[in-house]
């Protein structure tokens, strides 16, 4: 073997090493990463507690319900197109999608206690995700068809009010990717996850 040919498969092994960890790196870069842990669970006081007294989800009828003025009155103009007409608001121009802060995501229709920041992680999808609600039965789920495909649609059960999508793509635990609008929601900053859980905790405590 003569010395160009050896250069020439030490180079070709080098490009190959080298397109190998471009890839390694682009997929690492794809996978969503999990939230951190956190020593308290906010949402073991909506498993253990019973709803509050004005939120009666056994029937067919949401438990707050508004006329469309009503709704207008309380929302602008981007909420009332999303959380009451379904629609969608721009990926990356909303101001939950990269928000850190620890803190609760209530529904913007009610107030409902909905998302926690302890569940929240980087999707790279440009809306806020979560891995999982604070309370399953809080957040209802219809199937949707429009735009030719087919999709879980969630919405709150309190009032209805459209929050965006859940995908089973999520990272560890669940696995899920709760897709969710800025505009759906309302958030109330605080300085801990046990703060957080606090918040959930007075919402639950209105059946008493």
């Amino acid at each position: 073997m003569n010395i160009n040919s050896r250069f020439s498969r030490s180079i070709t092994a080098f490009l190959l090493l080298l397109a190998g960890g471009v890839l390694i790196s682009f997929a690492m870069t794809d996978q969503p990463s999990a939230p951190k842990p956190s020593d308290v669970n906010v949402s073991e006081c909506a498993t253990a507690c019973g709803l509050p007294s004005h939120v009666d989800l056994s029937g067919d009828r949401y438990s707050v319900l508004r006329t469309d003025a009503e709704w207008k009155e309380r929302l602008t103009d981007l909420q009332y197109h999303v959380a009451r007409q379904q629609g969608t608001e721009r990926a990356f121009a909303n101001p939950y999608h990269d928000n850190k802060t620890t803190g609760l995501y209530r529904c913007v229709g009610c107030d409902t206690p909905l998302f926690s920041s302890t569940d929240k992680f980087d999707s790279g999808t440009g809306w806020p995700s979560f891995t999982n609600p604070i309370d399953a039965r809080t957040l209802g789920e219809t199937h949707d068809n429009s735009y030719g495909m087919t999709r879980v649609e969630v919405h709150c059960a309190v009032c209805g009010s459209h929050q965006g999508h859940v995908f089973p793509d999520g990272p560890e635990p669940s696995g899920l990717r709760y897709c969710i609008n800025s505009a759906s929601l309302s958030f109330e900053a605080t300085t801990s996850a046990q703060a957080v859980k606090d918040l959930v905790e007075d919402w639950y405590r209105a059946a008493e």
